[in-house]
């Protein structure tokens, strides 16, 4: 089986967008923006009716006795995180097509670092003005976290949500370094995928610290699905890149069913398997086209809320909860809706005052002279 492009350039109606060349505006495939922000809904879900601990603080009692119903639901929002890694794999093999490794590395840089910086500093005030919702955050932790490799080096984290951002900066590192460095081809995307779904399998049966800390193998089939599915909108429907998604749907759908399913714990395996399914089948919605539709001009809004959003909203939105439920006497649903709603409105300042203004400038920053 070839692992060489078709020899024939496909015909525009099979692939409706095709990546701008280096220096060129991007065409935004904006189904995808309401996906990322639906899978953000989905996590916050989660965050707020779907867990105990601090959450059944801030309600003062178990969020699944004050929603009933909703709570039954949103046990499955933490599988939003799965649905962003498959989506993190098709737009970053997106992205970095026709690019160099100072390219992707700026681009990433000034993508992830404003925003997280603005959310360690709101969400450390917030530790100083109320330490139940997150412990109160010593100076030395603070500048460790604002490097983002709290993770490796041992120190508590600020953002809880940010484990998942160590998970993609380990995916960009290997993509960049097997990938982008050598240039995007399709051939080497696929060898990517093949190598490191191998990889993730050999690691699950030999075990060891360092398989998990470089192969991911809990995490590995939704990155290589989503950079699969962008093989899939880029160069039409093939068999081999179609393989490696059905491939890492099952490796997927089985490590969530497997991480997720407790005795005892309220999540049944084949939901978890059905939710997997549809963020894959998502995505690759939007890969095949099928989605060409939704071109709504407020679905780039909700991409850009989307990563603020995603930062700010567990641990101030427990604040928030604090607030207006126990403080102030606010009904549960409303306390909710106007929770969420005031967090995607401080999302959109954060884009707006943080994101659009300092990230162009330190991408331009890092440009060596």
């Amino acid at each position: 089986m070839s692992l060489s492009p078709p020899a024939l350039a496909p015909s525009p109606a099979k692939i409706p967008v095709v990546p701008a060349r280096p220096g060129h505006p991007r065409p935004r495939l904006l189904a995808l923006d309401g996906l990322r922000l639906a899978a953000a809904l989905m996590v916050c879900l989660y965050h707020y009716a779907g867990r105990g601990g601090v959450v059944s603080a801030s309600w003062h009692q178990n969020p699944a006795h004050v929603f009933p119903t909703l709570s039954r639901a949103a046990v499955y929002g933490c599988l939003g995180v799965q649905f962003f890694f498959v989506i993190s794999g098709f737009v970053i093999c997106m992205s970095s097509w026709g690019r160099s490794l100072g390219d992707f590395f700026r681009s990433r840089v000034a993508r992830l670092y404003p925003a997280y910086w603005v959310a360690l500093v709101l969400v450390t005030g917030a530790s100083l003005a109320l330490p139940a919702v997150v412990h109160p955050v010593r100076l030395d932790e603070f500048l460790v976290n604002l490097t983002m490799l709290q993770q490796p080096l041992g120190v508590p984290r600020v953002l809880g949500v940010c484990w998942t951002l160590w998970v993609e900066v380990r995916f960009y590192a290997l993509f960049a370094l097997a990938v982008v460095l050598p240039g995007v081809t399709y051939r080497r995307v696929v060898l990517f995928c093949s190598v490191w779904t191998l990889a993730a399998v050999l690691s699950t049966a030999a075990g060891g610290p360092w398989a998990e800390l470089v192969v991911m193998p809990e995490y590995a089939p939704y990155f290589v699905g989503g950079l699969a599915l962008y093989l899939v909108h880029r160069f039409g429907n093939r068999l081999l890149p179609w393989g490696i998604v059905a491939l890492s749907w099952v490796l997927g759908t089985r490590t969530a069913a497997q991480g997720l399913w407790q005795a005892g714990a309220p999540r049944d395996p084949y939901v978890v398997m059905l939710v997997v399914t549809l963020a894959f089948a998502a995505v690759a919605a939007v890969a095949a086209g099928w989605t060409r539709w939704a071109a709504w001009p407020w679905l780039t809004t909700a991409g850009a809320l989307t990563y603020p959003f995603y930062l700010v909203h567990e641990h101030l939105g427990w604040f928030v909860i604090r607030v207006l439920h126990r403080a102030w006497g606010l009904p549960p649903w409303p306390t909710l809706a106007v929770t969420v709603l005031a967090m995607l409105g401080l999302a959109w300042l954060i884009h707006r005052f943080a994101e659009t203004r300092f990230g162009p400038r330190l991408r331009t920053a890092l440009k060596t002279p």
